[in-house]
This record gives structure tokens, C-alpha cells and sequence, in this order.
């Protein structure tokens, strides 16, 4: 779903009234921030898909950490989860034991963020699909969200780009090892470092790149006045993508979150059509993406950099007289 079709969905709903309601489905963040007293808020978030690599323990431990890195991206502090299965219950092709390995991929990658898994649901269906919902705490008022960020503040991301097209590719049996196990390691890498680095430093807003892209993300973040000018030689990208995306590995979200933020977004005369697409590669459990003060970049930057997150500086925000991307090489 495009971030317009699901503003149209959440348009359609009631109001949330409840003043306990930090963060709600206002401006499509990545969890809910509820208050439970003056100095405690839990922060809630569910994501689940298909599987995108073969391996059952890897699609587990991948699903994990994308749905942790929701809270990260909240600036909290995940504490436990609840998982989300959809199985078919008698299938020839598809034994339970590949089903516990998914479980065992997905429990490993919780433990080693600190997160007990308490339980979950299942259902019998068909096609896998495994997630969880995740719980964190952090103190109110000390949440990040997708807006906040400000005039003159940088744009940093964390994990390069294009598992999107590498994962297309794979399904296809057309992806060398070395680059598969690249994407791989990035899908099932958690933020929680990265996100620590930055509670210290201290940013003004943050988001992870997920299913819409990183343009697509990037417009959330994205508040009246304000621009966001993009260098696309800046971007991080996995081995081996440019070389897929020429050979016409694009995921179909991809191109349906190219069309969706397309007039939000202006391109520079030697931006290329293929790199315009890779702008808006359908991520899964990708990297954070924050906004930091120019006084504090060089600290973000240095910290993440010892922490052995190779993040890099893709742009800046200006001032605009309407919330638009410009992209240039």
C-alpha cells in the first residue's frame, strides 16, 4: 500500500482523543508512544511479510529485526515481542520444521537484542508470512518521530540501499552468492546500535527506510516550509546492485513507490531513470534515517563510525514554500 493510499484508508477513521496518546497514526511513524505515568511511555509496533530469502532461520531473524526497528526508530528500548505466523498447516512442500526454523531465526535475532519473545498467534494459510509485534519503553517526551527536523539539519542514513533489488533477483536464482549474503547480513543487521549512538549525540527526528522507499520515507519526514536536497553520489548503496537494476531486477513496489512520490520530487538533468528507482527501492529492515544538527554531525557521524556502523551524509534540509524533494547528483 503507497503512503497516499493508506492516508486515504486512515483518513476514514476516527480522531484519536486519548491526551495518553504521545504518537498515534498522524503522521504514518513507525510505532504508537502511549504514556503510562509522568516518567514511563511504552511504545507498540507490529510488522510481518513473505519471505524474502530462502533460508527459513535467515527469514526469521530478518523479520525480527525489521520489526524491532521500528522502536529504534522511536528512540526506545525494545523489551519484548509477540509472534506472528501464518503457516499452512498440511503441506507437503513446506514440513512444520521449517517452520520452527523461521520461530528459531526469529527468537535468536530478539535474544540478541535484549527481547523476550512472550507468545504470539498463528493462523493456516497458505503462503509464510512471520513477524512480530514488539514492545518498548522509553521516558515521554523523549521520543523521536518522522517530523522535527529543521532548516540546515543533515540527513544521515545507516545501512546502504537496494535489498529491494538484490531479493527480486534472488527469487529469479540470478544473484551471485557474494552479493546475496551481503544483503543478507544487511536485512538481519540491527539498528539498535545505530539508534544508541544517536540517543547520545541527540537528533530532531528520525525514521527507518522500510517498504516505501527512501524517498518515499524521506517525504514523511517532511513538514510545511521545509525541503530536503538530496546527493545521490552520496548514497550507500549493497555490491552488485546498479548491475541488477540494469538488467531489469526492480520489485514492483519499487516502481509503485516511484510513481507515488513523483510529485513531490524534482530530479536533476544527470540523475538517471534507473537511479531515480533505486531512490525508491522497496527496503526491508533497512537503516534509520535521521535528521541532525550541523553543530552535531560531526559527532553523530564520528560515534557511529566507532561503533562500526558505516553510515553516511546523504543531504540537507532548506527552506521551502512547499515540502518538496530535490535530488542531484
Amino acid at each position: 500500500m503507497s503512503p497516499e493510499d493508506l492516508a486515504q484508508v486512515l483518513g476514514g477513521l476516527p480522531s484519536i482523543e486519548n491526551p495518553n496518546v504521545l504518537v498515534g497514526n498522524q503522521h504514518a511513524d513507525d510505532a504508537a508512544v502511549y504514556q503510562l505515568s509522568e516518567n514511563l511511555a511504552i511504545v507498540q509496533t507490529v510488522d510481518f511479510f513473505t519471505p524474502v530469502v530462502d533460508d527459513p532461520y535467515q527469514f526469521g531473524a530478518i523479520a525480527a529485526a525489521n520489526a524491532l526497528s521500528d522502536v529504534y526508530a522511536m528512540g526506545a528500548h525494545p523489551i519484548m515481542a509477540l509472534n506472528i505466523v501464518a503457516f499452512p498447516r498440511d503441506s507437503e512442500d513446506l514440513p512444520l520444521s521449517v517452520l520452527r526454523d523461521i520461530l528459531r531465526g526469529g527468537s535468536d535475532k530478539a535474544a540478541e537484542a535484549g527481547v523476550a519473545v512472550v507468545g504470539g498467534h498463528s493462523i493456516d494459510d497458505a503462503e509464510p508470512k512471520y513477524g512480530m509485534c514488539v514492545t518498548g519503553t522509553i521516558e515521554p517526551g523523549q521520543q523521536w518521530t518522522n517530523q522535527g527536523a529543521k532548516v540546515g539539519d543533515y540527513l544521515v542514513l545507516t545501512k546502504p540501499l537496494g535489498v529491494g533489488i538484490i531479493t527480486t533477483a534472488m527469487r529469479q536464482g540470478q544473484c551471485a552468492a557474494r552479493v546475496e549474503q551481503s544483503a543478507i547480513r544487511c536485512m538481519a543487521e540491527l539498528n539498535r546500535t545505530a539508534a544508541g549512538v544517536a540517543k547520545t549525540v541527540g537528533i530532531h527526528a528520525c525514521t527507518d527506510v522500510t517498504g516505501f522507499g527512501l524517498l518515499g520515507h524521506l517525504k514523511e519526514m517532511l513538514s510545511d516550509g521545509l525541503r530536503a536536497d538530496i546527493q545521490i553520489s552520496s548514497i550507500p548503496l549493497l555490491d552488485g546492485v546498479m548491475e541488477l537494476l540494469e538488467q531489469g531486477y526492480v520489485p514492483g513496489g519499487t516502481r509503485r513507490n516511484h510513481a507515488a512520490v513523483a510529485p513531490s520530487v524534482t530530479y536533476g538533468s544527470s540523475v538517471s531513470p534507473l537511479q531515480e528507482l533505486l531512490l525508491c527501492d522497496a527496503q526491508t529492515s533497512g537503516g534509520l534515517l535521521m535528521a541532525v544538527s550541523p553543530e552535531r554531525l560531526e559527532d553523530l557521524m564520528s560515534g557511529l563510525q566507532q561503533a562500526g556502523v558505516h553510515a553516511s551524509n546523504i543531504g540537507c534540509f532548506a527552506a521551502s514554500a512547499e515540502p518538496m524533494i530535490q535530488v542531484v547528483s
